[in-house]
């Protein structure tokens, strides 16, 4: 089983973001932007990152409750892109902490706290992905 969770980790926005402070995704599109904040933005530190990328997949798919696991296990037999490739990181200006459990905060690009977590010794910081254009 692949997985794509990290723990102690600080994702920032993209260096070629045209973001200059962190943007809700438009809703009702049922985008994968919109469908990962609204999971995010409701609680801090709820999802791990393989639980996020799969609830979000079944949605999009519908994929039935009763169905899910193993649906889970074929999802999570190759490797699948992490957070680093999310919207939000790329394109809306957020970043995203994840801590020892692997569990996520969606942060603000430029927030107070992502700046305590790039100074922290036990955070690895990474950045989301460049767009490829």
């Amino acid at each position: 089983m692949h997985t794509t969770d990290y723990t102690d980790t600080l994702i920032l926005p993209a260096p070629d973001t045209k973001a200059v402070a962190a943007a809700v995704p438009p809703a009702g599109k049922g985008s994968i932007a919109e469908l990962q904040y609204d999971r995010l933005s409701a609680e801090d530190y709820a999802w791990t990152s393989d639980d996020l990328l799969f609830d979000v997949h079944c949605q999009r798919k519908g994929i039935a409750e009763g169905d899910r696991a193993a649906e889970r296990e074929r999802f999570f037999s190759k490797g699948q892109p992490c957070l680093r490739t999310s919207p939000l990181a790329k394109t809306y200006g957020w970043a995203l902490h994840f801590d020892s459990a692997g569990r996520i905060a969606l942060l603000p690009m430029g927030s107070e706290r992502v700046t305590e977590l790039e100074a922290d010794p036990d955070v690895t910081v990474r950045t989301a992905m460049k767009s490829s254009r």
